[in-house]
C-alpha cells in the first residue's frame, strides 16, 4: 500500500520532470508533483538534516551506500540503477535526479536546485492548508553546515525554523556549539518549538537534561512525539564541548516513555529520531508501541516508510534525506482508537516549481547581509563536479586532503567522514560561502602527528567498524575517513582488525613499526588545538586553492580502496 501510494508520487514526478522547464509549465508540473490529496486524521511533515542551508542547493547522492549482512540489497543500501529498478523510478526524470547521483551534473543543469528554506516555507504552507493542525517535525542537524550559522552560533537557523512553524525538535551537532549555548538557545530562543531528548541525561545523577517528550492535539487525537538525539555525540565529537551529559540509545527508557504517554492518553506515538537508520530499524523490532519513526542522520533519502513488525504492533520507519532536498509527509488513519492505516510520501523540494515565501525570503536577507563581502570572494573555479556524499571518499574531501598533504608536507593526510556538504559543478565558482559549506565546524584545527604504520592500519579498522559493524547499534556514525597519499583495501564484510589490507604509500608496502608524517583536521582531542602551528581548516584549504594553475581546480584520480567481497553489492555502482 505504502509503496502502491510512492509509485504513484513518481509517476507524478516523471510527467512534472518533463516539464521543469521552460517555466511557462511550472504551474502543471507544481500541481503534478505536490498535489498531495489528504488522508486520515492525523499528518505528519518532517524535514531533516538541513545543516543549515538556507538557499537552494546542489547535492548529490551517494554512488556507494554499501548494506552488510542482513540489510544488503535493502533500504536505504540502494544506490544509483539497483534504486531506479527497485522503485520504479523512470531514468533520467526529476525523481531520477533527486534520488540518485546518476547523471547528476547533467541532471542538475537540467532541474536546478533542490531545498532552501524560502521554497521550504512555501511547500509546509501548501501542505498544511490542505492538512489543518500537521504537526511539523525537524530532525535535528538543522544548526550547523553553513558559515552564516556557525558565525551566528546558529541563531540564523532558530529564526527560520520559527518561521517555518516547527513544533518540535532535536539533536545532535547542534550540541557542538557547547552545552551553554545549546541550553540558552533551548531555554531563550526557541520559543513555541520543543527541543525534545529522551536520551540525554546528567553524567552524575542521570537526570533530563532536555524534555523528552510533548503530547500534542491533532483533530482531536492525542499524538505524542518523543525525541531521541544522537546517541553517540560524545564519540564523534569533542567530549570537551558538553562534559557534564551523557547520551546512548536508551532503549529501555525509551520503551518507559512510550508506555508513560500511551497511559497519559496517547492514541498516536511517534519518535522523531536522528538515531540513523540501520539504529532505527533495529529499534522497531525491539521497542513496543511506536506508531512511526521520522528519522535522520545517516541523510538517505528513502521514499517509502518501512514497516517493521515487533511484540507490539508494526512500527513505520522513514528518513527523509538531507540538505532540505525533501519534505515527509506521514497522513495516519485512525480507527478505534490506534492507527489503522497510512500514506507516507518523500517530496523532492525543487526550487523551480515553487515561489519563495516571503517572509523567510526576508529573514535569508536579513541575516546574510552581514556577511556578504566575505561570502562573494572569489578562491577558484571548479574544473569537474565536486561532491563528498559516499562511504568512502569523494571529490571534495579529496582537495581537502590535498590541501592538508602540501600546508603540512605530509605523506599521509585523513579527512573525516562527514556526511554535510553541499555539491558543485564543472565550472561554477568556488567562493567563501561555498567553501565553508564543507569546513564550517566549531573545531576546524587542521593538525600533523607522527603514527606508526600499526596504527594507521588501526585507526582505518575502527573508523570501518563504526561504519560496517553487523549489529547497527554498534555503528556510531559518519562515512569512512578519507585518505590522501595512502591507499588501501576493505572487505567491509569482514570483523574488526581483518578489514583493512594491503596499505601501500607510493606503491610500496606500509611498514607497521614505521612511523609516518600524517595530516588530519577536526580533532576531538581538547590539547589538539593549542598544538604549534595549528590553523583553521579554511585558511589551509583556501590558500592551497587560491595556488591552483590558471585559477581552477584540476580533475584529480578518487583515492578510494580497493573493495573486496561486494560485488554485486546493490549498494555500489562501480561507475559512479
Amino acid at each position: 500500500m505504502l509503496r502502491r501510494d510512492f509509485l504513484r508520487l513518481l509517476a507524478l514526478a516523471a510527467a512534472a520532470g518533463a516539464t521543469l522547464r521552460p517555466r511557462a509549465s511550472d504551474a502543471q508540473a507544481t500541481s503534478a508533483l505536490y498535489d498531495v490529496p489528504r488522508f486520515g486524521n492525523v499528518s505528519l511533515i518532517h524535514v531533516t538534516d538541513v545543516h543549515a542551508q538556507l538557499l537552494p542547493v546542489h547535492f548529490r547522492e551517494p554512488s556507494v551506500n554499501l548494506g552488510i549482512g542482513g540489510v544488503e540489497g535493502r533500504p536505504p543500501h540502494l544506490v544509483g540503477e539497483a534504486f531506479l529498478r527497485h522503485f520504479k523510478v523512470p531514468e533520467g526524470s526529476a525523481a531520477a535526479h533527486a534520488f540518485t547521483h546518476l547523471q547528476f551534473a547533467a541532471a542538475a543543469r537540467r532541474y536546478g536546485r533542490l531545498g532552501g528554506f524560502a521554497y521550504i516555507a512555501s511547500l509546509v504552507k501548501r501542505l498544511r492548508a490542505e492538512r489543518p493542525g500537521a504537526l511539523l517535525l525537524d530532525g535535528g542537524d538543522s544548526w550547523q553546515g553553513s558559515a552564516t550559522s556557525l558565525w551566528t552560533r546558529g541563531a540564523d537557523m532558530i529564526g527560520a525554523q520559527k518561521i517555518l512553524g516547527v513544533d518540535a525538535t532535536t539533536g545532535h551537532w547542534e550540541f557542538t556549539y557547547g552545552a551553554a549555548r545549546v541550553k540558552q538557545a533551548v531555554e531563550a530562543e526557541l520559543g513555541p518549538i520543543a527541543f525534545l531528548a529522551q536520551n540525554v541525561k546528567t553524567a552524575d545523577f542521570e537526570e533530563p537534561v532536555f524534555t523528552p517528550y510533548k503530547l500534542y492535539q491533532v483533530n482531536g487525537v492525542p499524538v505524542a512525539v518523543i525525541g531521541q538525539a544522537f546517541p553517540y555525540t560524545p564519540i564523534a565529537h569533542p567530549r570537551h564541548l558538553f562534559p557534564d551529559w551523557s547520551f546512548g540509545i536508551q532503549e529501555q527508557r525509551l520503551q518507559a516513555i512510550v508506555e508513560e504517554t500511551r497511559a497519559k492518553g496517547a492514541k498516536v506515538v511517534v519518535l522523531l529520531s536522528h538515531n540513523g537508520i540501520d539504529i532505527d530499524l533495529k529499534m522497531a523490532t525491539r521497542v513496543r508501541g511506536i506508531d512511526a519513526i521520522l528519522g535522520g542522520h545517516t541523510h538517505d533519502a528513502v521514499p517509502v516508510a518501512v514497516p517493521v513488525r515487533n511484540a507490539g504492533g508494526t512500527t513505520l520507519v522513514t528518513n527523509a534525506g538531507s540538505n532540505g532536498k525533501f519534505l515527509g509527509v506521514l497522513d495516519l488513519d485512525l480507527a478505534k482508537g490506534r492507527v489503522g492505516d497510512a500514506r507516507y510520501r518523500l517530496l523532492p523540494v525543487f526550487s523551480e516549481l515553487l515561489r519563495p515565501d516571503a517572509a523567510m525570503q526576508a529573514l535569508i536577507e536579513r541575516v546574510r547581509a552581514p556577511h556578504a563581502a566575505a561570502y562573494a570572494e572569489k578562491i577558484v573555479t571548479a574544473g569537474h563536479l565536486l561532491y563528498r556524499r559516499g562511504n568512502f571518499n569523494g571529490t571534495i574531501d579529496q582537495m581537502i586532503c590535498g590541501a592538508l598533504r602540501n600546508e603540512f608536507d605530509a605523506e599521509i593526510a585523513f579527512s573525516p567522514g562527514f556526511r554535510w556538504g553541499t555539491s558543485l559543478l564543472p565550472g561554477d565558482t568556488i567562493t567563501r560561502e561555498l567553501l565553508m559549506d564543507q569546513l564550517a565546524i566549531t573545531y576546524p584545527h587542521a593538525t600533523v602527528a607522527t603514527m606508526s604504520g600499526d596504527t594507521i592500519k588501526a585507526v582505518l579498522e575502527d573508523v570501518a567498524d563504526n561504519l560496517f559493524n553487523p549489529d547497527p547499534y554498534q555503528q556510531q556514525g559518519g562515512d569512512m575517513v578519507r585518505v590522501g597519499g595512502l591507499s588501501y583495501a576493505i572487505d567491509p564484510n569482514q570483523r574488526i582488525g581483518a578489514r583493512i589490507g594491503d596499505l601501500r604509500l607510493n606503491g610500496r608496502a606500509v611498514d607497521a613499526g614505521k612511523t609516518y608524517k600524517v595530516a588530519g583536521w577536526a580533532p576531538v582531542a581538547e590539547a589538539a588545538r593549542d598544538a604549534p602551528g595549528t590553523r583553521p581548516v579554511w585558511d589551509v584549504v583556501e590558500a592551497y586553492l587560491k595556488q591552483q594553475p590558471g585559477g581552477r581546480v584540476a580533475p584529480r584520480r578518487i583515492n578510494a580502496p580497493a573493495l573486496r567481497g561486494v560485488a554485486g553489492n546493490a549498494g555500489l555502482d562501480a561507475k559512479g
